[in-house]
């Protein structure tokens, strides 16, 4: 399972997708994605077991 964590253009976390529509969605609706990186292994552990990854997205 592959988590993505979404930045703004001050670097601070907006958004965690687990997938590119999800990414996609966001942008649609106006939220200032300025880069996309796919989380390492470990920490895509820890959002898959705390809850989903819906649950991260802070600013919906």
């Amino acid at each position: 399972m592959e988590f993505y964590s979404c930045f703004d253009k001050k670097g601070k976390v907006i958004a965690r997708c687990q997938t590119s529509q999800e990414i996609e969605v966001l942008r649609s609706m106006g939220r200032p994605i300025a880069q996309v990186r796919a989380m390492k292994q470990e920490e895509a552990v820890v959002c898959s077991l705390t809850s989903s990854p819906c649950d991260f997205k802070e600013d919906i």
